[in-house]
């Protein structure tokens, strides 16, 4: 391949089962859910060794993943990359891993050189904690992984696809950001007791005996009613970090009220926020709350109707200079 394109889709990340390794593993074991909505996409090109071109957003990152992969791979040549489009930082979407998974799958793809997302993640320190970027790059889909050993990715162990009908209405709040960096880092290293205890026995039960059966049947009464209960054990394990029930009070509000007052049957945050999300079993019904939401927070939130997607990213080759 001289040239080629890259689309990495964004996820939610729904929360974790096993937050202090009390069982099994050392801990987590995440859910998320690949949005057909907001992605990362880029363009690719082979360019002479020496040579790395990176344009359009998210340059610095950018390069510098280009630049370590180069090193990791002992590539004979550099690259021209232009990013069309980026998932906003820490907003709970994913954009750190499937910028490095787009990243890495160019350059993997224009030098021929074997590997895949689970190679490339451990190469570039991603999916240390939680496996469901990694998967929702490969595979799409709703996503359950096994928690981490402490070494590599976590592994992936169930995937249902997303029903065509079930629509999420996510509700952004770009004027803050989630926990990240050394201040996420430090969260996750407290010892196990100073985290609430989040019965992961229960939230083991709840996910493999409720939630994971109602998505299978279709059944998005219990779906969503499962879906709140293990939101509702996240927002308590988290809430002295951010500062409350959600990173954004006023993403908070506008979920309360797509509850109370719209139909919504599930609603949440994914990850550290401040993306929230609201279920709706169509998208007729999600767009009609959107509207009277958007008449009340429009000039605050931005409100983005979404559908799961039920395969990974999309790789295509180009026939044309993306210079």
């Amino acid at each position: 391949m001289q040239r080629c394109s890259v689309v990495a889709p964004a996820r939610l990340h729904l929360g974790f089962l096993n937050l202090q390794g009390s069982v099994g593993r050392r801990g987590f074991g995440s859910l998320g859910l690949t949005l057909g909505t907001m992605a990362t996409r880029l363009e690719a090109e082979r360019a002479p060794r020496g040579c790395i071109q990176v344009t359009g957003t998210e340059v610095a990152r950018a390069r510098s993943l280009v630049q370590r992969l180069q090193r990791q791979l002992e590539l004979p040549g550099g690259v021209v990359l232009h990013l069309r489009e980026a998932i906003p930082r820490h907003s709970g979407l994913g954009s750190g891993t499937q910028l490095a998974l787009a990243v890495g799958t160019a350059l993997l793809r224009l030098y021929g050189r074997p590997g895949n997302p689970r190679q490339l993640a451990a190469w570039l320190g991603r999916g240390r904690r939680s496996g469901i970027g990694v998967a929702a790059f490969a595979s799409g889909g709703f996503l359950l992984d096994g928690g981490t050993t402490g070494q590599g990715v976590p592994p992936l162990i169930a995937r249902l696809p997303f029903p065509a009908d079930w629509t999420l209405l996510l509700v952004l709040d770009e004027q803050q950001q989630g926990l990240h960096g050394r201040a996420e880092r430090d969260f996750f290293s407290r010892p196990g007791q100073r985290h609430p205890p989040l019965h992961t026995a229960r939230l083991s039960q709840l996910c493999l005996s409720v939630l994971l059966p109602a998505l299978a049947e279709q059944d998005i009464v219990d779906f969503g009613a499962a879906l709140n209960r293990l939101q509702r054990a996240m927002s308590r394990c988290f809430a002295d970090a951010q500062g409350g029930a959600y990173t954004s009070a006023r993403v908070g509000s506008a979920l309360r009220s797509l509850a109370r007052s719209h139909g919504a049957l599930s609603h949440g945050q994914s990850s550290w926020g401040p993306t929230g999300f609201a279920l709706f079993p169509s998208r007729t019904l999600a767009r009609r709350a959107a509207e009277a939401a958007m008449d009340r927070y429009g000039k605050s939130l931005r409100f983005v109707l979404a559908g799961g997607r039920n395969r990974g990213a999309t790789v295509r080759a180009l026939h044309r200079s993306v210079a």
